[in-house]
């Protein structure tokens, strides 16, 4: 057993003494247009597998009751490569945020209560010692939401953590619904969240598109359990390549160096 995985094991024990049944939300619907390809973008490989199939069995480890998948085009492609893997599927014919693609698996949870984990599954490296972190995060905190953020040296492109002054998240801002001083900060929205699920699908149908791309972002929903006196948690995870997703054949090259590295690191 790895230093990695044995620590994991020890997060994942503590976790689950004083934890609520957990189900699993994987965003798999991302076309990947910079890819300049039909495949889908969550199928490209991550030394010689795909990147959804390494998130799934992550997420497996966690031995939640159910694992989602929303899908969208080319999404036969995708069922085939998870056959077998006990996953279900939701489906988002139209790419209108993460706020929708959340809302079309809203059937799927609906005998379900207790939390949701909602991972994007173009990020193949999170490790499942963050994962336990986050669960960890979530149950301390008694935490109606929790967000996984990182600090980068060049945010271009991501979501900016706005905090309060007394430290606490006020609200995640896509970048291109910046002000200048909020392109400034260098903590961004890793796009992993955990919500307490019926709270979440009461509050996503009041999400607006009110914003630049005119899209139903997911971390629109925040503000709202904020101000209904809900705590929103943040956990900051060092190694920000955990939480690097793939937009481009350059990011899928540097993901696959950097898993190889960290490979030889514990071989």
């Amino acid at each position: 057993m790895t230093i990695d995985s044995w620590a994991a094991e020890l997060l994942r024990r503590d976790s689950l003494m004083n934890r609520r049944p957990l189900a699993v939300l994987i965003l798999a619907a991302g076309e990947g247009k910079r890819m300049k390809s039909d495949l889908p973008k969550v199928l490209y490989l991550v030394s010689g597998k795909p990147m959804i199939s390494r998130v799934v069995e992550t997420a497996q480890a966690l031995k939640p009751e159910k694992i989602v998948a929303v899908v969208g085009a080319g999404r036969e492609l995708v069922k085939s490569e998870l056959s077998g893997s006990g996953v279900e599927f939701a489906i988002q014919d139209r790419q209108l945020g993460t706020g929708h693609a959340v809302l079309q698996a809203k059937d799927s949870f609906s005998d379900f209560h207790g939390d949701l984990l909602i991972l994007s599954g173009d990020v193949p490296l999170l490790s499942e010692i963050s994962l336990d972190k986050i669960l960890r995060r979530h149950y301390v905190s008694c935490a109606t939401a929790t967000v996984l953020s990182t600090i980068i040296d060049n945010p271009t492109g991501y979501g900016r953590v706005i905090r309060s002054n007394d430290g606490n998240l006020e609200r995640i801002v896509e970048e291109m619904d910046c002000s200048e001083d909020e392109r400034k900060i260098r903590e961004i929205n890793a796009g992993i969240y955990l919500f307490r699920s019926e709270v979440l699908f009461r509050y996503l149908p009041k999400v607006s598109n009110a914003n630049v791309q005119q899209e139903y972002y997911l971390p629109d929903v925040l503000p709202m359990i904020i101000e209904d006196d809900g705590i929103v948690a943040v956990e900051q995870i060092n190694d920000a390549l955990e939480v690097a997703g793939v937009n481009s054949p350059e990011q899928l090259e540097e993901l696959n160096l950097a898993f190889e590295e960290s490979n030889e690191i514990y071989s």
